[in-house]
């Protein structure tokens, strides 16, 4: 039997965020494994359950990645547990692995910027991201007991967002611990951009970009 992730507590705080916050629907798309071949794909499945519950704005489309490999394809999901999420639009926002621990708070944050179709970026680096005409892929690597974590997750998936051109994805450093070691993951976050600019930390927001406009530039 599978546990329950969120506690009453929780939900209550998440249902107060989500009243005062949400204001279109936001679908979560999950692409899932067998247990022999994703160990956390049957949680991932229940964790996402239980928050959808708590608001009828967000919905909760779950695919095996086997049988539905056109639509994993088309999403660019290679992973699993691997979750897009969409509002008015389909984000080129990635989870690899659970969403959980200090995680589970970025995505609650996605979420809320999702249905209301804005990040809360500065209108400043809102304008320079724009500027970015080329194709950005970008890493974040973490693990669930790191509490910087989430803010680098959160400015990536927010610079996704904002330029279709940008696509960010947090890994679960642990889960796919082949990936880690690939990238030579010592210490999280890490963040990957490109493959060819690399830095460790939760930096500002106009540090992370001033990143990625190197890595754009290489």
């Amino acid at each position: 039997m599978l546990m329950n992730f969120l506690k009453e507590r929780d939900i209550k705080y998440i249902k107060d965020l989500f009243e005062k916050n949400l204001s279109g629907e936001v679908n979560i798309i999950l692409f899932v494994d067998t247990p022999e071949k994703c160990q956390y794909c049957n949680d991932t499945v229940e964790l996402l359950r239980e928050l959808v519950n708590i608001s009828p704005k967000i919905k909760l489309t779950v695919y095996d990645i086997n049988k539905n490999q056109k639509e994993a394809k088309f999403l660019g999901v290679d992973k699993t547990p691997g979750l897009v999420i969409g509002g008015k639009k389909i984000y080129n926002v990635y989870y690899f692995g659970i969403p959980a621990g200090h995680e589970f708070a970025a995505l609650l944050e996605d979420i809320v910027d999702a249905s209301n179709g804005r990040t809360r970026l500065s209108d400043a680096i809102k304008e320079k991201l724009k500027s970015i005409k080329e194709p950005i892929e970008i890493k974040v690597f973490v693990t669930p007991t790191c509490p910087y974590c989430p803010r680098a997750v959160r400015t990536a998936h927010q610079f996704a967002m904002e330029n279709d051109k940008i696509k960010s994805a947090m890994i679960e450093s642990m889960e796919f611990y082949e990936l880690a070691n690939q990238y030579n993951v010592m210490a999280v976050p890490k963040i990957v951009i490109n493959d060819a600019v690399s830095f460790e930390g939760a930096l500002p927001e106009e540090s992370f970009l001033e990143y990625l406009l190197s890595a754009v530039k290489t």
